[in-house]
């Protein structure tokens, strides 16, 4: 394939964890290379070894460790992939270079900068420290949602009509997004690394098609 060089390049990550939510370990990452309009021009699904294999009891303190026998169908019929946490923080870095990646994205970025930190520093013992090529901007969908699909009539309306709100505020989660942008309100959300990138990927989209300012920076 070749790459439009004209384009921007985004990746939007989202990692599954075990280890509950103060010291996450990721099992799951999931990563999709996309547009502004939020067209898909590769993605990738991998189960982390060193979490999901190598230590059984860390994984079984996972929220979703039910979902256990689903993965290893999908691993034996080619859907996911085992890797290594350096094989999956090098092929992010690759992917990155390889679209020259203007942002790399998540829903409540934070939570998925701070599991991809953790996991690495745990297997190599601090001997490798950040999980995400340097120098990239790390975007939030959810801050960029908050400022743009959140302030909007018909989004309060939404949220207030399906209860979805919590102490008089719209709840701004990506799946209550999601059934708001695709007009779907049975959606669920999978809880799987790629399956969930491929939601936030159209909730980046909506909010840059607004063309209204919003916090995108994580750390801004």
């Amino acid at each position: 394939m070749t790459i439009d060089k004209r384009k921007n390049y985004y990746l939007t990550i989202d990692t599954e964890t075990a280890n509950g939510l103060d010291d996450p370990m990721m099992y799951d990452l999931g990563g999709c290379i996309h547009d502004r309009q939020g067209n898909v021009y590769e993605t990738f699904s991998f189960v982390i070894y060193d979490v999901f294999c190598a230590d059984r009891q860390l994984f079984d303190t996972a929220y979703y460790a039910e979902k256990r026998p689903m993965y290893e169908a999908q691993i034996a019929a080619g859907q996911r992939k085992i890797v290594s946490i350096y094989t999956a923080k090098h092929h992010v870095a690759d992917l990155c270079k390889k679209y020259n990646v203007k942002a790399i994205i998540a829903h409540n970025a934070r939570f998925d900068y701070r599991s991809t930190n953790y996991t690495l520093r745990y297997v190599t013992k601090s001997k490798s420290r950040y999980f995400l090529p340097y120098g990239i901007p790390l975007w939030d969908t959810l801050k960029m949602a908050q400022d743009t699909i959140c302030k909007q009539k018909t989004y309060i309306k939404f949220c207030q009509d399906n209860d979805y709100m919590v102490r008089g505020r719209v709840r701004a989660t990506a799946e209550i997004l999601y059934r708001y942008i695709k007009s779907d309100n049975d959606f669920v959300e999978d809880h799987t690394g790629l399956e969930d990138v491929l939601i936030e990927k159209e909730i980046f989209a909506k909010c840059m098609a607004q063309h209204k300012k919003m916090r995108k920076n994580v750390w801004g």
